[in-house]
């Protein structure tokens, strides 16, 4: 049974020695080949082999891990399918075919019809630049107010984790449900949460209550001569010490006064600034949530005209489909077709060479039997003029022998070679060479008919070009991302209309809270200032050893200057802890309630919530359908600069792939491809008469037997050397009279002048004899095999053409068409991976968010804290400050009644004011 196989895209193997190996050529039949051997050697087939861990050694080779993968088709037996992640399969069976050992590339194309297509990667796809979506720019972040006291707010800070260390009871939280559907145990889980700061509410009623009440009694104690009110001071050795530690502690206390008198100035300043601020801020922040909605259909529509660059691409391939298609046509037929036609050529160059040389053997021949007969008789009068000299010369000269003046070679006796000649003769004057020219010209008019028999598929084609691009235009109206920007936009309107509508009365009221927390700073510095008065004039005009009686004015104005400052405290101090209480419990609690919950993320579970805050629907402000919108995770998603895509998990409820899909139209343009014929010319090699013809040439061209006409060329001309004959021609004639010596000594001379031109006549042809005859021996011995494996070349050539030429059409159409679709799946995943990866990077989002908490917390809720907490320094050192300035005050006030050592030399001299208040009874 064959193997079938379904197959998408398949490699180009080499099989050496019985295994296979993948080669980087782009052959049409090998992988499939290869593939159905790797398929019919696996028996065992599990539902999904791409992503199952059994998946065997050979499928595992072949899927490659390039995102392949490899399915059994149930019911069809050792069947499998290769797709490839996005892209259409298609049904290509495969017929496995027979290899031959040692050999790289297809031994023979297969049988059958329907030829697989293993599709290239198309490069024109690859080189398709298609850009990167651009993000936007954006304004400055928040700017911060002007002075900071990161130190106090980090006391502020502490003090507030302190007091409430508990974690935020979000299941209490529930703003649409009134407060008679509280139950006790909610009730109390609250009360347990707000402890830290009702115990303190409840401290700050209790110093507000008490220290007023205190105050009176005080007063009214001191009215009485209680309390210290009497104006008498108890003498002792220490009095020096005690007051320089009273002064001591007075001025410490009356610093930590000043400088939590100048924190709230800072604060309270600061806090003012900020609140200044917060609009331009705040505004600054919402246009940047503006640019970067706006930026949303900007990049869509950005990846939507990226669109025409396929399309571009598409119809230029198209419009140039006789230069594309038929120059792939042309390259696969060429493929086959340039070898043989090479070999043909270089056939026909050969026998014309060597008809060539067979014609320079004939003339050589010929030029020799001209020259021998030329030659032979001039040889042979030389012979009859030296015979009569010689006869006269007599005795002397009877030695001499004339048998060397005659050609020792016969040149008339070299074989002929008309037969031969006339034998290459036809091949030349045939028809072959034009016919092989006009194979080449037949390949090279393919593209043109291409280009003429696919007008109407180009004009389907680019009918769904305009559909396509129609098609992909629809996305900018289907995507929710666009009703994300108009919602969102729309809440950014109003947030921003109602912010413009409070601006004036939020800074004119913050103005008049500025006036009245100044104020209270100054009620602070204003004890402060007394108590520096006191500590300045105190000890300028105190003496040492003077009565307390007899102090100075100046001694006694720093004294009262302490009670100055006692009064205050008592009078304002009230006033300042109701100011702290109220700023703290309110700024406290939602500090902690928003800013700590917000930085550790309690926060988020609130907003998480659904219908926890009445009107407020995180997933209807963003258009999406139930209540899916998880706030803490978009806001950590975005933080990571992920893709509203990703952010909204928008893959859940859009579409993307249908949206993308535009199968139906490159389906429509694969059937008007497929419809599509194109017929060729044929192309016919040679003829058999042709192929007749070379093989009869081969086999007459064949050389006669030159051996002895070699071993003639090898002698030497003459059967004597002529030089040599002169030579003994001139010893002679020096012997003999003076009757012949003469005559000797002409014969010697046209000896020499014979043998010269002789040598110049005959080394020229014969020297070209013999090369050309060793030439077509050579040659000879060659071509009859040369002729057999071309003409056996040209033959399955021609089968392979008359077999498979409409199969290569077809397999370079759907090449072709692959290609052009590939540009097509190139932009869809393009598109894809843009819209779900770049487009929409929500960092913006988050930063905006941290902008509003920022703007919110460190800037405004730090400004408070800071400033309830400097104020609350400030009213809890008043308490000391009351304490210390009242015994403070006795060391420098003037007083009534002295009071004396017991072992004075002296008694204090009466007074007239001495008994306008009760003696005391003096000790003795």
């Amino acid at each position: 049974m064959q193997n079938l196989l379904l197959c998408l895209e398949l490699l180009c193997v080499e099989t050496v020695n019985g295994s296979t190996h993948p080669i980087p050529t782009g052959c049409r039949w090998c992988g499939a080949e290869r593939a159905g051997r790797l398929a019919s050697e696996s028996p065992q087939a599990t539902q999904r082999l791409g992503r199952d861990k059994r998946k065997p050694a050979w499928a595992r080779e072949l899927s490659g891990g390039r995102g392949e993968e490899l399915f059994p088709v149930p019911g069809s037996g050792q069947t499998w399918a290769l797709a490839r992640c996005g892209r259409t399969l298609r049904q290509l069976w495969v017929q496995r075919g027979v290899r031959g050992q040692g050999q790289s590339g297809c031994s023979r194309a297969p049988t059958t019809p329907a030829a697989p297509l293993c599709a290239q990667e198309s490069s024109g796809a690859a080189a398709m630049e298609l850009g990167n979506i651009s993000k936007p720019t954006y304004g400055p972040g928040p700017e911060a107010p002007g002075s900071s006291t990161p130190g106090l707010v980090t006391m502020a800070h502490s003090f507030l984790r302190l007091v409430q260390p508990n974690p935020l009871p979000v299941g209490l939280f529930n703003f649409g449900q009134s407060q008679s559907k509280f139950n006790q145990e909610e009730i109390h889980e609250l009360l347990l949460y707000e402890l830290g700061f009702l115990v303190c509410a409840a401290i700050g009623v209790l110093f507000i209550i008490l220290v007023p009440l205190v105050g009176c009694c005080f007063c009214c104690c001191r009215c009485c001569g209680n309390c210290g009110g009497r104006m008498y001071q108890k003498q002792g050795r220490r009095m020096g010490c005690r007051r320089r530690a009273l002064w001591a502690s007075v001025l410490l206390v009356s610093a930590f006064l000043l400088a939590g008198g100048v924190c709230a100035f800072i604060s309270n300043t600061r806090l003012s600034q900020a609140v200044k601020s917060t609009f331009p801020n705040v505004n600054n922040t919402l246009d940047n949530v503006h640019i970067y909605l706006a930026s949303i259909p900007q990049q869509v529509n950005f990846i939507i005209n990226r669109s025409d660059i396929p399309l571009d691409y598409a119809n230029r391939s198209l419009h140039d489909i006789g230069p594309n298609l038929g120059s792939m046509i042309t390259s696969r037929i060429r493929s086959s077709t340039d070898g043989v036609l090479g070999s043909l050529q270089s056939l026909l160059q050969g026998m014309k060479t060597l008809k060539d040389t067979f014609g320079s053997i004939a003339i050589s021949r010929s030029d020799l039997e001209k020259l021998q007969s030329n030659y032979g008789q001039q040889l042979a009068n030389l012979r009859d003029r030296l015979n009569q000299t010689l006869q006269r010369c007599g005795q002397p000269c009877s030695q001499v022998s004339l048998d060397g003046l005659a050609f020792t070679a016969n040149f008339s006796t070299i074989p002929g070679v008309e037969q031969q000649l006339e034998a290459l003769r036809e091949v030349s004057n045939s028809s072959i060479e034009t016919d092989l020219e006009e194979v080449n010209r037949t390949l090279n008019t393919i593209s043109d008919k291409v280009q003429e028999q696919s007008q109407e598929v180009v004009a389907k084609s680019q009918d769904q070009l305009g559909l396509i691009r129609q098609e992909i235009r629809r996305l900018q109206e289907e995507l929710p991302l666009l009703d994300v920007e108009e919602k969102v936009g729309a809440f950014l309107n109003n947030a921003t209309s109602v912010l413009e509508e409070y601006r004036e009365p939020i800074i004119a009221w913050d103005g008049l809270r500025l006036i009245v927390c100044a104020l209270l700073c100054c009620m602070v510095l204003l004890v402060v200032l007394c108590n520096v008065f006191g500590l300045l004039l105190g000890p300028l005009g105190l003496k040492e050893g003077v009565l307390p009686t007899q102090r100075s004015s100046l001694s006694n104005a720093g004294g009262n200057f302490f009670m100055a400052g006692v009064g205050f405290s008592f009078i304002f101090s009230w006033l300042l802890m109701l100011l702290v209480t109220i700023i703290f419990v309110l700024g406290g609690n939602i500090y902690m309630f928003f800013c700590e919950s917000w930085r550790n993320q309690q926060f988020f579970q609130l907003l998480d919530t659904p219908g926890l805050i009445p009107g407020f629907s995180l997933s209807e402000l963003l258009g999406l359908e139930g209540n899916t919108a998880n706030f803490s995770e978009i806001y950590r998603q975005c933080q990571q600069d992920a893709s509203l895509w990703q952010t909204l998990h928008l893959d859940q409820s859009v579409p993307l792939d249908e949206l993308l899909n535009i199968s139906q139209y490159t389906g429509n343009i694969s059937t008007a491809f497929e419809k599509m014929n194109i017929t060729l010319s044929p192309i016919s090699l040679l003829s058999q008469s042709q192929k007749d013809l070379l093989l009869n040439a081969s086999r007459a061209a064949q050389p006669p037997n030159f051996t002895l006409t070699l071993e003639q060329l090898d002698r030497n001309m003459t059967q004597g050397s002529l030089l040599d004959l002169a030579a003994e021609l001139e010893q002679l004639a020096e012997k003999v009279g003076t009757d012949v010596k003469k005559d000797l000594e002409d014969e010697a001379s046209k000896l020499r002048e014979l043998d010269k031109d002789m040598q110049a006549s005959f080394s020229g042809p014969l020297q070209s004899l013999k090369e050309n005859i060793h030439l077509v021996q050579t040659g000879a011995a060659q071509l009859e095999g040369q002729t057999t494996a071309a003409l056996d070349k040209a033959s399955k050539t021609q089968e392979f053409l008359e077999r498979e030429t409409p199969n290569i059409i077809k397999n370079e159409t759907w090449a072709f068409l692959e290609q052009l679709l590939d540009f097509f799946e190139t932009y869809i995943s393009w598109a894809k991976s843009r819209l779900t990866e770049d487009v929409a990077r929500c960092k913006p989002i988050a930063q905006s968010l941290d902008n509003v908490e920022v703007i919110g917390c460190d800037y405004i809720m730090d400004s408070v804290n800071a400033f309830w907490f400097s104020l609350g320094w400030c009213t809890l050192f008043l308490l000391p400050s009351i304490i210390l300035a009242v015994r403070l005050a006795k060391f420098y006030r003037r007083m009534d009644i002295a009071d004396v050592y017991r072992n004075e030399d002296f008694e204090m001299p009466p007074t007239f004011n001495s008994y306008k208040i009760p003696r005391p009874s003096t000790r003795h």
